[in-house]
């Protein structure tokens, strides 16, 4: 298999750090006394190799891996700011469409998904489904690390970053602000757009985050 050199888009075998060149992503086992060392770096290298080709696309800037290059490409636009879907309704913009469907709810007021419990309403079924929960109690996303479990994939990176291992690979392009989830990243660059997305279905009021970033 022929494997390319890192960098934008390009698949690698063992992906190098942006900054200093290490390898990123490479598994270091800890060999006991009946295990050959030899029999470690081949199980290394095993596993290296397959975390590889689930996920041959990365990024050159922050390491991000991906299991398709569309992937990648949007996932560059958190670093060049590119934000192509337009509202034609305001002068709002979105890196990815997904973004804009949600933005144009402000519009439109429809909000087709809600919860029998409480009665929160949403423009998306998946997102109804990611509510549901805060009422069963759900957490279906849990730390390698240690016990911790998560309802939100976003709260475990959270996690992840403040317990573990403190990376934070999304930035601000406006002030530098980063953080270890991509929705912390999309609240906080509301403080810069002014867009207030949460609309009070009782009157004209609009709110940016549901809770500070």
């Amino acid at each position: 298999m022929n494997i390319a050199t890192t960098g934008h888009g390009s698949p690698t075998g063992v992906g190098q750090n942006c900054c200093d060149g290490s390898p990123t992503g490479v598994y270091q086992l800890e060999c006991d006394s009946k295990t050959s060392n030899a029999k470690c770096q081949v199980t290394a290298q095993q596993v290296n190799l397959n975390s590889a080709v689930e996920k041959p696309y990365m990024c050159g800037e922050c390491g991000y891996r991906a299991t398709y290059n569309s992937q990648l490409s949007i996932h560059m636009r958190i670093h060049t700011g590119e934000k192509p879907y337009k509202c034609e309704q305001c002068n709002y913009s979105a890196a990815r469409k997904y973004d804009l469907v949600i933005h144009l709810a402000i519009h439109t007021g429809v909000k087709p998904y809600i919860c029998g419990e409480c009665g929160y309403r949403t423009v998306q079924k998946h997102r109804l489904s990611i509510h549901m929960r805060t009422h069963t109690g759900e957490r279906p996303y849990q730390c390698d690390q240690c016990d911790y479990a998560a309802a939100w994939k976003s709260t475990l990176d959270e996690h992840k970053a403040h317990k573990h291992t403190g990376e934070k690979r999304y930035m601000c392009g406006e002030c530098g602000y980063r953080t270890a989830a991509r929705s912390s990243l999309t609240r906080h660059k509301r403080s810069h757009t002014g867009e207030k997305p949460y609309t009070c279905d009782q009157c004209d009021y609009f709110a940016a985050p549901l809770f500070a970033t």
